[in-house]
């Protein structure tokens, strides 16, 4: 099983991480790593390989191979942005801090490394604060006498696993500014012919995960292929390689020797290892017969005459530890009795942990094979049509893996997080979920670096107008013209396009309308004495402005007269939209609710929509809603990045899910606002910056 937990000076949550793999590489040192609790003890073989790509004139890479006096393997790689001088300084700092606080003490492992990391962590807070060196990427790991891997992060270094057909990352990745300084802690156990491929750069950007496995089953110097490959991508990269033997060896201590002891012990001290081995191994053995016997006596005998007898030989036995003479035999008995008692104790002890741990091994097998049989049951009801039921085994199987992994003993760990993997995709193409990075049309942030966006208008393919708090910015293509000012003392809190009067509707926060015509923005008049009605969100129908007022459970209808607008209208009849966020129209007012359903409403009245073989809160984080007329609806969800596609419904509200596009990108900020041009070829989002498009292809 493999854990992760936060260092203690960094704050981080828990992370996740699958076990680890490798061939055999060069330089070996040995390492025992003892089995499961409750079985014997055995010894597992690691070697280490470790090398490094062409330094850029500012970057010092290097890489550094310790091992305790109990023969666990430490490794530090480092990739620093520093001249060679202070690079080579802080190098030597590292080092020092990880021989004293992590090789040199005592204690758990992955407490020994918290420690370090603090110590870390403080050191380079102090040398990026006097630029001495302007960045880092640094990884440290332990392997500890139980076989269990530590590791931790700095900045873009990364580690991975690799573990029969498949590679998975077992460090943190974060989107954005990588952090220097260490994070978290991944822990996990190792096992045969496992590999754990370190590096001070992302790999995945120069190797697929396939390639990674086909590099490691393939070759013996798995890091000289990594290097090769890294040069030629022009990646700049400290990496080091930490295999495991395919084959357990028996342990020749109880507990583990220095490294130096180890590599020089005797022939005949390794056989008297071998017979106390199986010495133990004959007791083991035996003491499922010794606990039967125990219970047969225990049955047979007279207990009130036992009990007699007891008190007789105790209060004899009172009588010798106070009498000079027999007070050395009664010690003795005392000794033995305490030994006795202690040798039965923990022999029970360790049948019933065993007995525990076979049940509960049982019970996890079966639970994975359950996993992947869903899995498959999902697949054939997809293929058949039923995409709810296909869905709702997927979650089922999914949270069964969840309960495997979370299982205290850490059996079937890489399984689990495998059958993880399985069920993520099989979901996304159950749901048609397509992940694609939008490309950038217009970068408002050119014309002003403090914007923030509050939303756009699109007029036509390729042409908007973005707007902030006070300005208008009018994208042409991909040209920004310079922003002009609608109001000097109110602040825009929405707008939209008016296409029948050609114009451009803008609702401020002086309970005032703004239309700008033919550029010049203009103050419009209602004919209501009371003023304009302040709503959520605003869309132009055929003639008429309407105006969403949550607080009044209302849509507000205004006329559009020649210069000014007529008295509101009461639009909404029997709707309940108290908690409306957004409205589309096209004839009937699609209005989307914070709790993601939709109401719809014809002529005022509640009309049924219902969007049918959606996955699960499809839209219970969508902010924003887009109709195009005489086609599909479009809704936003800032929070998982993604734009959501379903039909209309027609006349029955029938409506019926088709796709989603989720927007993957390090520059992509919380997405603001979309539009949708009428052919349906292209969808366009906006955040607090820029203005990107999604193209779907033909309709």
């Amino acid at each position: 099983m493999i854990l992760g937990s936060g260092v203690g000076s960094s704050g981080g949550r828990e992370v996740d991480f699958p076990t680890p793999h490798l061939p055999t590489p060069n330089s070996p040192s040995h390492l025992p790593l003892p089995p499961p609790p409750g079985s014997l003890p055995y010894r597992m073989d690691i070697t280490v390989q470790s090398g490094q790509t062409k330094a850029g004139n500012r970057s010092v890479l290097s890489t550094l191979s310790m091992e305790s006096a109990h023969g666990e393997q430490v490794l530090l790689l480092l990739q620093m942005d520093a001249d060679s001088s202070d690079a080579k300084a802080l190098e030597k700092e590292m080092a020092s801090v990880v021989r004293h606080s992590l090789l040199e003490t005592e204690g758990d492992a992955s407490a020994r490394l918290d420690g370090t990391l603090k110590e870390l962590n403080g050191l380079l807070k102090g040398l990026l604060l006097s630029a001495t060196i302007q960045d880092v990427h640094a990884i440290i790991s332990i392997v500890d006498q139980k076989g269990n891997l530590h590791v931790s992060h700095a900045g873009r270094a990364e580690a991975y696993v690799v573990r029969g057909a498949s590679a998975s990352q077992i460090t943190e990745y974060s989107k954005g500014k990588s952090t220097p300084a260490f994070v978290y802690i991944a822990s996990g156990s190792l096992e045969p012919r496992d590999m754990v491929v370190f590096s001070t750069q992302r790999l995945l950007r120069a190797l697929t995960p396939a390639q990674l496995v086909q590099v490691a089953q393939r070759s013996g110097h798995v890091v000289d292929e990594i290097i090769h490959t890294l040069d030629g991508e022009k990646e700049e990269a400290a990496v080091a390689v930490l295999g495991v033997g395919g084959k357990h060896q028996m342990a020749l201590e109880d507990s583990p020797a220095p490294a130096k002891e180890r590599r020089g012990t005797s022939p005949i001290r390794n056989r008297g290892n071998r017979r106390s081995a199986g010495a133990m191994q004959k007791v083991t053995a035996f003491l499922p017969v010794v606990t039967d016997k125990a219970q047969d006596i225990i049955k047979g005998l007279d207990l009130p005459a036992f009990a007699a007898s007891a008190k007789k030989w105790t209060a004899r036995f009172r009588k010798d530890l106070k009498d000079p003479a027999h007070k050395r035999r009664a010690h003795l008995l005392l000794l033995a009795g305490t030994i006795a008692a202690f040798i039965v104790i923990w022999a029970l002890l360790q049948l019933t942990m065993n007995s525990e741990k076979s049940k509960t091994r049982e019970e996890l097998g079966v639970l994975v094979e359950q996993i992947g049989t869903e899995i498959r049951t999902a697949e054939n009801r997809r293929i058949a049509g039923d995409v709810d039921a296909a869905n709702a085994i997927l979650q089922r199987a999914e949270e069964r893996a969840k309960q495997v992994m979370d299982n205290e003993l850490g059996l079937y760990r890489m399984e689990a997080l495998d059958l993880l993997d399985r069920i993520r995709s099989k979901r996304e193409e159950i749901n048609n979920i397509v992940r694609l990075a939008p490309r950038i049309v217009a970068n408002l942030a050119a014309k002003n670096p403090d914007i923030t966006a509050q939303g756009f208008i699109g007029l036509a393919d390729g042409e908007f107008v973005a707007y902030d708090r006070q300005d208008l910015y009018r994208v042409l293509l991909n040209s920004v013209e310079n922003p002009t000012h609608l109001t000097d003392e109110e602040l825009i809190v929405s707008g939209i396009n008016f296409p029948r009067y050609q114009t451009l509707v803008f609702q401020t926060t002086g309970n005032t309308v703004v239309e700008q015509i033919a550029g010049q923005p203009t103050v419009m008049k209602t004919e209501d004495p009371a003023g304009w009605i302040t709503g959520q969100s605003m869309e132009a129908y055929l003639r008429f402005l309407y105006v969403l007022s949550p607080e009044n459970n209302q849509i507000y209808k205004y006329e559009r007269l020649s210069n000014r607008y007529g008295p509101p209208s009461q639009y909404n009849v029997n709707g309940e939209i108290q908690n409306a966020l957004d409205m589309a129209i096209d004839g009937n007012v699609f209005i989307l609710k914070d709790d993601g359903t939709v109401v719809k409403l014809l002529r005022g009245e509640v009309k049924p929509f219902v969007v049918r073989h959606a996955p699960e809160n499809l839209l219970q984080d969508a902010t924003r809603i887009y109709k195009v007329s005489d086609g599909s609806i479009y809704f936003l969800d800032p929070v998982g990045a993604r734009v959501i596609v379903v039909t209309d419904g027609g006349a029955t509200g029938e409506s019926s899910y088709v796709k989603q596009y989720v927007l993957e990108g390090d520059q992509i900020g919380k997405l603001i606002d979309l539009y949708v041009d009428p052919d349906e070829t292209r969808v366009y989002v906006i955040d607090e910056k820029r203005i990107y498009a999604v193209d779907l292809g033909t309709k």
